[in-house]
């Protein structure tokens, strides 16, 4: 909604040995001089109780699970600091995209940037408004691998779009009330991103940051009749609808996926949008002849992931 990345989260591994000290859960042997089995009787006047469980016959791999988990919880709480990886869904997560010809892209491994000192993440309980701290750039959306930058946009320093360059995106009767729009509802920067895969594929991410996600939820240049530059009309994809149901697809409610509709003019336009609290992202793809929906169902999840 990419070849994703095939980069995966490593999960650490556990340490060979037992630290210094520490009790060892389940001996490999039993003590010198202690009998090989439990006896037979319970010693006299002790009341009769229930057989003890018979032992683990593997005993290493009971001490290998206990050191596993350790280590997991150990990495748990390292990680609960600012910086957290994002976690990439497996292709057979997405109904649909499961094999390796499906068209998706492969990116580069996705990590969210280091928040300042006591900032909190998005939508975390003392941040339900879901502002985002982190420099916006560092939430763009990579170009995948094998993908060249696009130079037709243009970008002023650190990745910054003036409004006027995001509004050539759409027609030129909407970008005056779409810009007095923008200066009302509190706008405060434009981000963006461009590239084409061999595949002939021309891909805009914009990320447009508000002061508050209630001015993003007013932003208009995001639903069917968006009004997008050279396009006739646009509709919802249906596919979407069928790939959504993915647990690595964003929230539905803040999701909008659209596509051309045919006839079409020499190229396809596919358009998708998700608002994350102060931030909405807008995706854009087009291709001369039919525009394929898989790379955009991808853009769109992991632009999704990477903005909580």
């Amino acid at each position: 909604m990419t070849e994703q990345s095939n980069a995966e989260a490593t999960t650490p591994q556990a340490p060979d040995t037992v630290p210094a000290g520490a009790p060892d859960t389940a001996p490999d042997t039993v003590p010198a001089g202690a009998p090989d089995t439990a006896p037979d009787t319970a010693p006299a006047g002790a009341p009769a109780g229930p057989a003890a469980p018979a032992a683990p016959k593997d005993r290493r791999a009971l001490r290998a699970a206990l050191r596993w988990t350790a280590a997991v919880l150990a990495f748990a709480a390292a990680g609960a600091g600012a910086a957290y990886a994002v976690a990439q869904p497996e292709r057979t997560d997405v109904p649909g995209l499961s094999t390796r010809s499906d068209g998706r892209w492969d990116y580069p491994a996705l990590a969210l940037p280091t928040l300042p000192p006591g900032a909190p993440l998005p939508f975390a309980p003392d941040n339900a408004d879901g502002i985002h701290h982190a420099g916006l750039t560092q939430l763009l959306l990579p170009a995948p691998l094998g993908s060249a930058p696009d130079p037709t946009l243009k970008l002023e320093k650190d990745s910054v779009v003036s409004v006027d360059t995001f509004l050539e995106e759409y027609e030129a009767t909407a970008r005056e009330k779409m810009k007095q729009g923008f200066a009302d509802n509190g706008l405060r920067q434009i981000v963006g991103r461009a590239w084409t895969t061999p595949d002939g594929v021309r891909t805009r991410v914009y990320l447009l940051r508000f002061h508050a996600s209630g001015f993003a939820d007013v932003f208009t240049g995001c639903s069917a009749d968006m009004n997008l530059n050279g396009v006739n009309r646009i509709e919802t994809d249906d596919l979407w609808g069928k790939a959504r149901v993915a647990q690595a697809a964003p929230t539905t409610d803040d999701v909008t996926v659209l596509e051309e509709s045919v006839p079409f003019g020499d190229e396809q336009i596919r358009a998708g949008c998700v608002q994350s609290g102060d931030v909405q992202a807008v995706i854009l793809q087009s291709r001369k002849g039919a525009t394929p929906a898989v790379p955009l169902h991808q853009a769109v999840i992991l632009q999704g992931q990477l903005l909580g």
